[in-house]
């Protein structure tokens, strides 16, 4: 899985011109990966998430927004079928959060349960 991290404030401030080039250039990492892609979605930004955890007499809180309070959120995320981490970092470079200063990019493998 590839997990896309950044900054909400950074994406809320890009040009039509930076979101131009940053949706190339996913669509540049789509056209390569093909039909690697299992799946791939954009997020809302983190303030729209609700979050859930149990207090300490075991009752479920929610609360709005993410768990943590940190500059850089969960923005997207692609999975892909790969042989291999070097497949998958082939590939990975072409997106654009890799090379913003405001972002980044983890991959992270799924665990087969079966």
């Amino acid at each position: 899985m590839i997990l896309i991290y950044g900054d909400a404030q950074q994406w809320d401030a890009m040009t039509d011109e930076q979101w131009k080039a940053h949706d190339a250039a996913h669509e540049a990492f789509v056209a390569k990966a093909g039909s690697r892609i299992i799946d791939g979605q954009q997020l809302e930004l983190a303030p729209t998430a609700t979050s859930l955890r149990s207090d300490a007499l075991g009752q479920i809180i929610t609360t709005d927004g993410p768990f943590l309070e940190t500059k850089e959120a969960l923005g997207g995320y692609y999975l892909l079928e790969a042989a291999d981490l070097d497949e998958v970092l082939s590939m990975v470079t072409l997106l654009p959060e890799v090379h913003a200063t405001h972002s980044g990019v983890e991959i992270r493998p799924v665990v087969d349960h079966g």
